[in-house]
C-alpha cells in the first residue's frame, strides 16, 4: 500500500492562514482546504482535529507573524517613536500583491465569528489585546528614553495607535488610491512624531 505523502506542518499552517485570511472561517470549505493544503480530508482531520482548531492555529500564526514584524520594525528604528511612525508609513508602500493589503485577519475573524463561534472570536480578541500590549510596550520604551513625558499614558496611546492601524488596513482592503493612502499614513505617522517631549 502506498504511504501517504508526508506534510510539512509549518508550510501547511502558512497555507491555511493565507486561505482563511482571504476567505474567512465560514466561507472556507473543505474543498478549499484540500486544494490549498494539498491534503485529503482524513489527513487534515488527523493532523488538526477540526476545521475550528485549524483556524485557531492559523490565527495564532498570523498573530505571531504580526508581532514579530512589529518588534523588528521597532528594533530597527533609531527610537521607539520613530519605529512606531515608520510602521504606519510602511502600510502605504505595500505592493499591490502583498497580502498585508487585506484587512487584519484578527479583526476580520472577530467580526465574522462574534455571534457564531465564540472560541474563535475570543482568540481574536486575545491576540488583539496582546498586540495592543506590544504597542504599549513601545510607548513605554519611549517614556523611559524621555521621548515622551513621564505622565504619558502608554495604554491610551496604544489604543489610539491600534485604531489607526485598523483604519489604514481597512483603507488598503478597500483599494483606496495610493496617493490618498500615503497622505493618510503620513498624517498618522506625524501625529506620533509630534508626541515627542
Amino acid at each position: 500500500m502506498a504511504r501517504a505523502t508526508p506534510y510539512d506542518r509549518e508550510s501547511t499552517l502558512d497555507a491555511a492562514m493565507t486561505l482563511f485570511w482571504d476567505k474567512g472561517y465560514h466561507a472556507t470549505s473543505l474543498k478549499d482546504l484540500e486544494a490549498a493544503l494539498r491534503m485529503k480530508p482524513g489527513s487534515i482531520y488527523a493532523a488538526f482535529r477540526s476545521k475550528e482548531n485549524l483556524y485557531l492555529l492559523a490565527l495564532d500564526r498570523y498573530y505571531e507573524n504580526s508581532r514579530q514584524a512589529f518588534r523588528q520594525m521597532i528594533a530597527r528604528a533609531d527610537s521607539p517613536l520613530t519605529g512606531l511612525a515608520n510602521h504606519l508609513r510602511e502600510f502605504s508602500s505595500l505592493s499591490d500583491s502583498d497580502a498585508g493589503r487585506q484587512a487584519c485577519m484578527l479583526t476580520k475573524s472577530l467580526i465574522d465569528t462574534r455571534s457564531t463561534d465564540p472560541a474563535i472570536a475570543e482568540r481574536a480578541r486575545q491576540h488583539l489585546r496582546a498586540m495592543r500590549g506590544e504597542i504599549a510596550g513601545a510607548f513605554e520604551s519611549a517614556i523611559r528614553l524621555r521621548e515622551l513625558p513621564e505622565d504619558a499614558d502608554p495604554e491610551r496611546l496604544a489604543h489610539r495607535y491600534q485604531a489607526n492601524v485598523t483604519a489604514l488596513r481597512l483603507e488598503l482592503h478597500q483599494g483606496t488610491a495610493h496617493a490618498d493612502l500615503h497622505a493618510l499614513a503620513e498624517d498618522m505617522a506625524r501625529e506620533v512624531e509630534t508626541l515627542r517631549s
